[in-house]
């Protein structure tokens, strides 16, 4: 490294990297604050400082820009120029020299340079008492970085003995601009070897560890929270060190690499590790900007050791030292600085004339992170100093996660060869917590009840009221409870009995209610089946359930060629069934026997029936019940499907304490205008909907005649903070609850009662909760361990609720239904359901819902399993390979998405593909788009890669050619198609259910027509032809006066091309040219 004389040079590569990371006149800083103690000679110290920024050109360099160049040019001052200040802290007591030194070094941090001309050291100087001093350093980044601010406390400490002894100073050091020359020629002349090494890293690297949030602000101003290892577990990783040469170093971040694969699931992930970049003798003494973060790869899978990974690690670090001179940032590195480990060795202490010297604090920053973990090591004591960005992450989750790294170390240096998935990382106080404290639900019910006893006993207490209205039609408790006697005494003639299936196949109407009791009256159980699913699908349900009977009607009886299930058509056999008695009838059903059957998506493309037991319905009443706490005699909305569990919330609540059950017609359910007509006839109090289906319905005139007077209850699928501030709004005194639960733990097990006008920034979306009564909610990792909070963990579900199986497989239910290792605690249930759900336990105890594990979702609040779907699609004889996903992020509005590689050159025809679902699946299960490709993209490791599948343009079942609108009129519709669809273009011809509309965007499309071209339209008009070119015409027809649907598009489109300014004109009613009133 020959001395180079210049008038600038050029940046080394690691200050290059920072200069651009920086804000302009905003450096990131080293700082250190130096303790000396003993007997100080001010003069003797600043000739110690003056001597050292005469030995380093660094501490002399001033940073020149010119026009048009963005790097650049260091400069070096032949005068030492430096700004010096004193601050007498002797009358404050220990507490308040401790807030002023802090204060001091903040603001230290926060100075703002003149590049050029100010200068960038900066010392001020503490007095705390005659004995004891302390000196607070500080310098952008692009000067030092923590091994110089270590070497600067050694150079002043040795400098200043010399000069109380009149003593030769050392030789100079190597310069740092003698490095910068050498590393850029380095990089310049030999890089090709080096990168062929940090390639071939960087290519195993995988993304970055997602975070909740990004920063918003350009400036980087971390926080800190430190803790102290005990002395014992320090000794111990001494021990460790010494006995399987490795490095307290190399043990602290293994312990972080496990430490976030626990906390996230992300087995493999880098951590960017800070490498002194001194790897030659000559650079030791060198101050600059040296040192660098390098992504260091792990890969954490639960049944490796402790030992091994350590080893492994031990590994890496070896090879990434020999190479770190190569290493470059670049953006993809950028990307994996998120999560950083810096180890430093303070223990040195130098004397000097009496005095002590130390380093006391140092913090300095190169580079952007979310947290970095700075582990400090001095004399006996080990500090962690948990850096982190405060616009992502807070202090309370900080120091929980120092606690639990903390509580993992321990683990570890007790159990090297424990396996990952066996180490603590929770204390016993928190994982008493997670277990016990929060799921303290237990409370008596009836055990020996069935749920249609309960019907019963209220036909005595309120025989006249009413207990049902369908449109024209109610039903009194006695009437219902007649008619269901009948039915039921005809259905135990035909053999129905406990732990018999019957399947109600019913359009509706209370013809469901009146079949459902008559089941559960004569024994049986309930099998709901969908009108709206296609008839394969039906007889296969039937077929597996082994129903001896089925419930229908004439207008259903075409679907039901191919059923041997014995037929029973309640209107036409409805003769026979009213010559049975209408008296109470006795049947042997315990508390134990089925009480309905529930078929859900499977993933091997077989529908799996969930079998429900009355007492574990009977614990739901009661829970539930005792959260809605209506007034007695409330009316209730059915909206959902019987074929699906969610209408349970509402059906046995109104039946078993008479209230009135109000069942919606289906022409109804997704209009907002009849439905809103209906409501305002029939005033309702507690309504249980999806979310998306409630988003689509308040797009009606009147959405406040949507909502139910005292109880809303969502359910189905996540619940978005957008929705409830919508509710929120329209009524504010409506009682919102969101309810979570599978089909297998009985309809429901956690409520959350949103609070009014308050959002919970901590969760994305609102969250499911507590647990109900008698229910277990367990978050657990892999390794069936309690996750800590705020830790994404799979949601199992224990305690009365739990179903007794899936009916005819045992393997399965043995999968699903798993022991419960925590049985030990008391009412605590023998078996956990496995939900495949993720969640994670917010601060406050509720739990948010974060999506699934698997390929499971939700659509419309209808399970569905993703695998199923392709297996069915697998079966067309031109599809060779395809897979199904999920498009949306909105809660609320996911669609379908099918890729497809064809078989031949020759593509399918995507209706059909289309056509070939729709017979065997129910609507909600069919792809909105598809996807034709030659081949599906991969990951490095061989993986499917989803995200750039999600990526791709996703194309609609375009079945026509494309025509343009012709007019305005079917260019704004045109737009509102597109938008609500997601698709690129819309032509005149193309259907709105090809493109992916369904029956809840339909009650959207009408919604935002009424809203653009004050024209109502119905249903059944965009039913009849769902084709752009026909609603246009509709529109017209309907239009209050001619020519008005015209002009009104004309002036869609033209106040869209406006500029913010004429917009602004127009709200307030000023002239625009070109656009008249």
């Amino acid at each position: 490294m020959q001395n180079l004389t210049l008038e600038g040079f050029r940046l080394s590569p690691q200050q290059k990297q920072l200069w651009l990371l920086q804000p302009n006149n905003s450096p990131y800083p080293a700082q250190c604050a130096i303790l000396l103690q003993g007997e100080l000679q001010l003069k003797i110290l600043k000739e110690a400082v003056q001597h050292v920024v005469n030995r380093h050109e660094i501490l002399r360099t001033s940073f020149h820009t010119r026009p048009g160049i963005a790097i650049p040019m260091q400069v070096i001052s032949p005068s030492s120029n430096y700004f010096w200040q004193t601050y007498n802290l002797t009358d404050l007591t220990d507490q308040e020299q401790q807030v002023k030194i802090d204060e001091l070094f903040l603001t230290a941090r926060k100075v703002l340079f003149d590049w050029e001309k100010d200068p960038l050291l900066r010392l001020s100087l503490l007095h705390l008492s005659s004995q004891e001093h302390i000196l607070l350093i500080a310098l952008p980044s692009l000067c030092a970085d923590s091994w110089s601010l270590k070497n600067i406390v050694k150079e002043i400490s040795h400098i200043y003995g010399r000069c109380l002894n009149n003593a030769q100073l050392p030789d100079e050091p190597v310069q740092y601009i003698q490095f910068s020359e050498w590393h850029n020629e380095l990089l310049e002349e030999e890089a090709e070897v080096g990168e062929n090494y940090w390639q071939q890293q960087l290519d195993l690297l995988t993304p970055a560890i997602p975070f909740d949030k990004q920063p918003t602000d350009t400036e980087f101003n971390p926080d800190i929270w430190s803790l102290k290892l005990d002395p014992a577990v320090v000794a111990q990783l001494e021990s460790i060190a010494e006995l399987h040469n490795t490095t307290i170093r190399e043990f602290l971040l293994t312990c972080w690499q496990i430490f976030w694969a626990r906390i996230t699931g992300q087995s493999e992930m880098a951590i960017a590790t800070v490498f002194d970049g001194r790897n030659y003798d000559q650079l030791q003494e060198t101050l600059g900007l040296l040192a660098k973060c390098v992504p260091v790869s792990c890969s954490i899978q639960d049944n490796l050791k402790f030992s091994e990974i350590l080893a492994k690690t031990s590994q890496i670090l070896e090879n990434h030292d020999q190479w770190q001179e190569y290493f470059l940032w670049s953006e993809k590195t950028a990307s994996l600085n998120q999560i950083a480990f810096e180890f430093a060795d303070w223990s040195d202490k130098y004397n000097a004339g009496g005095v002590t010297f130390s380093l006391a604090r140092q913090d300095v920053y190169f580079a952007r992170f979310k947290v970095k973990l700075t582990c400090i090591r001095q004399a006996e004591s080990l500090t962690a100093e948990f850096h982190y960005d405060p616009e992502i992450i807070d202090a309370e989750s900080i120091s929980d996660w120092g606690k639990l790294w903390q509580t993992l170390v321990t683990s570890a240096v007790n159990n090297l060869e424990a396996r990952v998935g066996e180490l603590e990382i929770l204390s016993n106080s928190d994982r008493h917590k997670l277990l016990f404290e929060f799921n303290q639900t237990q409370k008596d019910y009836p055990l020996d009840k069935c749920i249609h006893e309960l019907f019963t006993e209220q036909v005595a207490k309120t025989p006249d009221k009413v207990a049902i209205v369908f449109e024209d039609q109610q039903l009194t408790y006695t009437q219902l409870n007649a008619r269901a006697n009948q039915l039921a005494r005809y259905l135990q003639n035909l053999g129905v009995k406990p732990e018999v299936l019957v399947g109600i196949y019913l359009e509706r109407s209370p013809l469901i209610i009146i079949s459902l009791l008559a089941i559960l009256k004569a024994g049986g159980a309930y099998l709901p089946l969908d009108p709206a699913s296609p008839p394969a699908a039906i007889a296969l349900r039937l077929e597996d359930a082994g129903a001896k009977v089925l419930l229908t009607q004439e207008e259903l009886i075409d679907n039901l060629a191919e059923i041997t299930t014995k037929i029973v058509s309640l209107d036409s056999d409805r003769e026979i069934i009213n010559h049975q008695s209408p008296e109470n009838l006795y049947c042997d059903v315990k508390p134990e026997n089925l009480v309905y059957t529930i078929y859900t998506s499977g993933s091997t493309g077989k529908p799996k029936g969930v079998a429900i037991e009355h007492r574990q319905l009977l614990n739901y009443f009661y829970a539930i019940q005792s959260q809605l706490n209506l007034t007695p005699g409330s009316s209730f909305a059915l909206v959902s499907t019987l074929a699906a569990d969610l209408g349970n919330t509402v059906i046995y609540p109104a039946l078993c304490t008479g209230g009135c059950l109000h069942i919606i017609a289906t022409d109804r359910l997704t209009d907002p205008s009849a439905i809103a007509d209906y409501f305002d006839r029939h005033p309702i109090d507690c309504l249980k909907i999806v979310p998306s289906h409630l988003k689509a319905l308040l797009t009606a005139k009147h959405p406040d005649k949507i909502l139910p007077r005292q109880q809303l209850i969502l359910g189905g699928e996540a619940t978005s903070w957008e929705l409830i501030d919508r509710i929120q709004q329209i009524a504010p005194e409506c009682k919102i609850l969101n309810h979570y639960g599978p089909t297998e733990a009985t309809i429901g097990v956690t409520t959350f009662e949103v609070p009014k006008g308050v959002k919970n920034n901590q969760a994305a979306t609102v969250p499911i909760g507590w647990a109900i009564a008698n229910t277990q909610i367990y978050l657990l990792d892999s390794k069936k361990q309690p996750v800590p909070i705020g830790v994404p963990g799979e949601l199992y579900i224990g305690g009365a609720g739990l179903a007794r199986g899936y009916l005819n497989q045992p393997e399965l239910t043995n999968e699903k239904f798993i022991a419960n290792p925590f049985v030990g605690a008391n009412g605590h249930s023998p078996l956990l359901y496995k939900t495949g759900d993720l969640a994670r336990y917010l601060p406050d105890g509720t739990i948010e819902f974060l999506g699934r594990v698997d390929d499971q979702v939700k659509i419309r609040g209808f399970r569905i399993e993703l695998a199923e779907i392709s297996l069915v699609l697998a079966k067309h004889p031109a599809v060779r390979e395809c897979v199904v996903l999920v498009q949306g992020d909105e809660p609320g509005n996911p669609h379908l998405v099918a890729y497809v590689i064809p078989h031949s050159e020759q593509n399918p025809a995507t209706k059909d593909l289309k056509d070939f679902l729709q017979a065997q699946l129910p609507d909600y299960m069919v792809p909105a788009a598809f996807v034709l490709l030659k081949a599906f993209p991969l990951m490095p490791n061989g993986k499917l890669d989803r995200h750039s599948l999600l990526a791709l343009e996703t194309v609609g079942l375009n079945l026509k050619e494309y025509v343009a609108p012709q007019n305005a009129v079917e260019e704004v519709l045109a737009s509102i198609w597109a938008n609500l669809l997601k698709v690129e273009r819309v032509g005149i011809w193309d259907n709105f259910f090809d493109l992916g509309g369904h029956s809840l965007l339909t009650t959207q499309l009408i919604s935002r027509v009424r809203q653009t071209f004050r024209v109502e339209i119905s249903l059944r008009d965009l039913f009849e032809e769902p084709t752009l070119a026909h609603l246009s015409k509709i529109l017209i027809a309907n239009e209050a006066k001619p020519g008005q649907t015209e002009k009104i598009a004309i002036a869609v489109k033209k106040i869209k091309t406006m500029s913010a300014e004429d917009k602004e004109k127009l709200l307030t009613h000023k002239k625009i040219e070109g656009v008249r009133s």
